[in-house]
């Protein structure tokens, strides 16, 4: 009996079916690629797997295209309770003013504001504050006696006491610190070194209540408490600049002024320094040394109300 032939079976794949595995295998290739992250062929969905679908077809945002908020604006700071204008008063002799702002530093006053007279007992403030601040510096604290003759100068505007702490200053050498500290421009020591007639400026008076309020006169330590003691001058002393505003804000206006009948000129020199809040003002006033102390001090006062502005 015959034998059947087995079918020869062949040892390797046919041509057709090797093209399918290769075409199959590249296509896994590609589909892995599109789906690996930072793949060249990465697809956005790729990219927001796990995200909603709408994400997916977001662009991405630019921050530098959004619009930036905008800024709150910067608030106007409360003007001054004076405005700046040229003053034709009937004042007999000369006068001349000047106000500066604290927070900027500006100033504004009469054509004249840089012409000087003699100071009188305005100087006591910086006197005072000299002492005071001088001793600090020593590391020392002035004894309550030594407080008790300061409050005298200033508040009551004596003399005796003004010129015993002149003397311990060094005398005119306590101008000269003056005018560096203070940075005055217009003023002067007195030729024959006496206190009383140190010459300021209307405009370095302002100045020299500046550099009381922020500190550099008295130093930190005391200079609350000078500014304190120039708010309670009283007596004759008390007049002038605060005394144009309301009565509620006298109280905050520290102040101090000079009179003085100059028999060698036959002439009154009457002064005014007044530091509020956000300024510091100075008055000065000459006239004929006949119509007496009263007349110039009201012309302090009736220089200042002519700046005011008017109240809503």
């Amino acid at each position: 009996m015959a034998r059947r032939r087995r079918a020869d079976r062949p040892t390797d794949a046919s041509p057709g079916r090797l093209i399918v595995i290769a075409v199959v295998l590249i296509g896994l290739v590609l589909v892995s690629l599109r789906l690996l992250p930072g793949s060249p062929f990465e697809s956005t969905a790729a990219a927001t797997w796990g995200t909603p679908a709408e994400r997916a077809t977001t662009a991405p945002s630019n921050r530098s295209t959004r619009p930036s908020p905008s800024p709150s604006p910067t608030p106007e700071p409360e003007p001054l309770p004076f405005q700046a204008k040229d003053l034709d008063l009937d004042i007999e002799g000369w006068y001349s003013w000047s106000v500066l702002d604290r927070r900027s530093g500006e100033i504004i006053g009469s054509d004249n504001m840089d012409e000087t007279s003699t100071t009188a007992s305005l100087i006591k403030a910086w006197i005072v504050a000299d002492y005071l601040r001088r001793a600090d510096e020593k590391g020392q604290t002035p004894s309550d006696a030594k407080l008790a003759d300061a409050t005298k100068i200033i508040r009551d505007s004596d003399n005796t006491r003004a010129q015993q702490f002149y003397n311990a200053l060094g005398g005119s050498a306590s101008i000269k610190r003056l005018l560096s500290l203070c940075e005055l421009t217009d003023s002067s020591v007195a030729s024959d070194g006496g206190w009383s007639r140190t010459k300021l400026s209307p405009r370095d008076t302002a100045r020299m209540g500046a550099c009381i309020a922020d500190g550099r006169a008295a130093g930190p330590e005391w200079t609350k408490w000078l500014i304190d003691e120039m708010r309670l001058v009283r007596g004759s002393g008390d007049f002038g600049i605060r005394k144009a505003f309301p009565a509620a804000e006298r109280k905050t206006i520290a102040i101090k002024n000079g009179w003085i009948d100059r028999t060698k000129e036959q002439e009154m020199h009457i002064n005014c320094l007044a530091i509020g809040d956000t300024w510091t003002m100075g008055v000065m006033v000459r006239y004929p040394i006949g119509m007496g102390y009263e007349y110039g001090m009201e012309n302090c006062e009736k220089i200042t109300e002519a700046l005011l502005r008017p109240t809503t």
